[in-house]
């Protein structure tokens, strides 16, 4: 399908992306009296990829025939400081169980909202995957790890409510766009590592993952394009932001944050779905001499022409949805052609 938006459908659709998002705010759990950026934002993507690129239209949230949300769950507390998940999930047909799939957005690890990925939650939920949004805290509020931790306990929360909401607790998957990519990877590569588990709940559930999705996400801190974006003290890189400090100042953070420094016989298949921005692809090469040599499965899909946040946009949404259930199918032996 073409998609050649006007520039009246474009200005409809900013509307759109901006009413949608105070919408989202409104009926989605945000903290209230703890720091947050919100300065990306499906609306904020919207207005810079409109300048640029002519034929793509922003991808908006449409809950499917056959598919059940579930919003505003918690799923850990710190204090007064409790975590939300939304659930979207296939139709339950008696005690079936189908993959879970955790979707993590992204935002330099400053911004963004789960409510940005509920399109692709609720699109993977019609081939027949529960998938999950969470929350994480962000930098203001809390650096690395603290986000981390977040997404460990909720990948312990869908094990200890796997039979409540029809999740097949054996095959779980994540899936990242951008910074949640690379958390994503992260979560790959450090399922079980002690030191990243945090205290969020559920400490009895293993945290390691059978598949992993980086749409955009990066491998490896230590990388030129990671650290060459570093260089202007005015102003700091997202990963400076979030680790509390420069690469030069303190280069054992930024090491203990890439993913590539855990690969190991453990790590499980990953597809890295990319776009053509190389900035994104740090570390990825190398990483996938790793796997090679561990024998770990992996595939590669860059899509040509792209900006990063192609996957909030038609025709690319489509693009990055069918390279998703077709890698999450092959791992885990199932054949969801046709949607549920």
């Amino acid at each position: 399908m073409k998609f050649e938006p006007t520039s009246v459908m474009k200005k409809a659709a900013i509307f759109l992306a901006l009413f949608v998002g105070m919408a989202s705010a409104q009926g989605t759990a945000s903290p209230v009296g703890f720091p947050r950026d919100t300065s990306y934002t499906s609306y904020s993507a919207a207005v810079k990829i409109y300048k640029k690129f002519k034929n793509v239209e922003l991808v908006t949230p449409s809950l499917p025939e056959g598919v059940v949300e579930k919003k505003n769950i918690v799923y850990t507390t710190y204090g007064s400081r409790k975590m939300y998940l939304d659930v979207f999930m296939p139709m339950r047909k008696g005690d079936a169980r189908h993959p879970g799939v955790l979707i993590i957005h992204g935002g330099g690890w400053i911004s963004g909202e789960r409510s940005m990925l509920v399109p692709m939650a609720e699109q993977l939920a019609t081939y027949g995957y529960v998938t999950v949004t969470a929350q994480y805290r962000l930098q203001p509020e809390a650096p690395f790890p603290a986000g981390v931790y977040d997404l460990k306990a909720a990948i312990r929360w869908m094990r200890a409510n796997g039979a409540e909401f029809g999740i097949d607790t054996s095959r779980i998957a994540v899936y990242g766009c951008s910074a949640g990519g690379e958390l994503a990877a992260f979560l790959g590569t450090t399922g079980g590592t002690k030191k990243f588990e945090g205290k969020g709940g559920y400490l009895g559930h293993s945290t390691r993952v059978q598949a992993v999705v980086d749409v955009d996400g990066l491998l490896d801190f230590m990388n030129i394009n990671s650290t060459k974006y570093d260089n202007n003290p005015k102003k700091p890189s997202a990963a400076h932001r979030w680790f509390g400090g420069s690469y030069k100042d303190i280069p054992q953070v930024w090491k203990e944050a890439s993913p590539i420094t855990y690969v190991s016989k453990s790590t499980p298949p990953i597809i890295f779905i990319n776009s053509s921005m190389k900035h994104y692809h740090a570390g990825r090469d190398e990483m996938i001499t790793k796997l090679k040599h561990l024998g770990i499965s992996y595939e590669v899909r860059t899509l040509p022409g792209t900006p990063h946040t192609f996957w909030l946009f038609h025709p690319w949404f489509e693009k990055t949805l069918s390279y998703t259930v077709k890698f999450l199918d092959k791992v885990f032996n199932r054949n969801s052609s046709k949607k549920m």
